[in-house]
């Protein structure tokens, strides 16, 4: 139930969305690197880092339990929904959500594009579990909350608050299987830092983020859109199994700038004429795969991710699939978000 502040308690409300990951993790030992998923409710998260609710007025809500490589659309629409509802409320200052960290970047790029509020949304995991030696999710949690209820904190778009630093959604790749400092915004940097809830915001987004209130998501399911990773000696198969699959689009993470081999180029060619939209992303973690250039996009009827990754470029083709299959109205989508 909406709780209204009063100036008896001055403190902002935080809705917190929990979804599971390592940050709720739990190992059957500690001299086991081994651990499951998602074992631990919000509630203990919350519990485990001293001070939170100094910070705000907590609302929290178990959206699911699962381990971030079982991520996907069902879980995204709940979210998108209860924070949605939150955001709506005068009350509620933004919305925090743990979630693990292997798909994390994709999660907050899908939220940063359907999400239209100015309020912020947080996004924080872990990369150790809740019962490790130094587990990192309390700070992190606790970083996470204070970020979400700073005033300054809107129209950034959707955040990604972890080892004391703050990324946007859009920049931010997970780049390390298990180092804390495994998050990195390559292209532009960070957002900001947060120091014990101490927070210093640099710049603001470049790119645009929730056109015209956000991406709207279909009753039916979202088009299917599959990538296809590039190697030495790559031959058709994958990217015509994509094809037979009714894959409505197709990314490439190309070697390179974005590149593929002879006969994976003929088949994706051959997949574009089919009405197949075909992406060119980047398999080497940074640069900008530019339109035009090792590859004639304009004749082959591909698009250049620009500089997103493959997993990126993927979110913003299923949503761009929603409105269009044209691959220049879709390139220009590529360019904006």
């Amino acid at each position: 139930m909406a709780r209204s502040r009063t100036s008896a308690d001055p403190r902002p409300r935080v809705t917190v969305l929990a979804t599971g990951g390592t940050i709720a993790g739990g190992q059957p030992s500690q001299k086991r690197r081994g651990y499951t998923s998602a074992v631990f409710p919000i509630e203990s998260l919350i519990a485990a880092a001293p001070g939170i609710e100094s910070l705000a007025r907590l609302d929290a809500v178990q959206v699911a339990s699962i381990g971030s490589q079982d991520m996907g659309e069902p879980v995204w629409r709940a979210l998108t929904l209860l924070a949605q509802d939150a955001l709506a409320d005068k009350e509620v200052a933004g919305v925090v959500v743990t979630h693990g960290t292997d798909t994390m970047e994709e999660t907050a790029y899908f939220l940063n594009l359907v999400l239209g509020s100015p309020k912020p949304v947080v996004m924080v995991g872990a990369m150790r579990p809740a019962t490790a030696m130094s587990a990192d999710g309390p700070m992190n949690l606790y970083n996470a909350v204070a970020t979400a209820a700073h005033p300054d904190a809107g129209r950034r778009g959707v955040l990604v608050v972890a080892n004391d630093e703050i990324h946007f959604a859009r920049e931010v790749a997970k780049t390390n299987t298990t180092q804390i400092g495994t998050f990195k915004s390559t292209h532009r940097g960070l957002a900001g830092l947060v120091s014990s809830a101490r927070i210093h915001f640099y710049g603001r987004p470049v790119r645009l983020q929730a056109p015209g209130g956000g991406f709207k998501i279909p009753d039916s399911a979202l088009p299917r859109v599959d990538i296809v990773y590039a190697h030495a000696g790559m031959g058709p198969e994958m990217i015509d199994a994509a094809v037979r699959a009714e894959a409505r689009g197709i990314v490439i993470a190309g070697v390179g700038n974005g590149n593929i081999g002879a006969p994976a180029l003929e088949a994706a060619a051959a997949a574009s004429r089919s009405g197949v939209v075909v992406v060119r992303s980047s398999r080497t973690g940074g640069g900008i795969v530019e339109r035009n250039v090792e590859m004639d996009d304009d004749r082959l009827g591909f698009v250049a991710a620009d500089e997103l990754n493959p997993q990126k470029a993927r979110i913003l083709l299923m949503l761009g699939l929603t409105l269009t299959r044209d691959p220049l109205r879709l390139q220009e989508m590529f360019y904006v978000y």
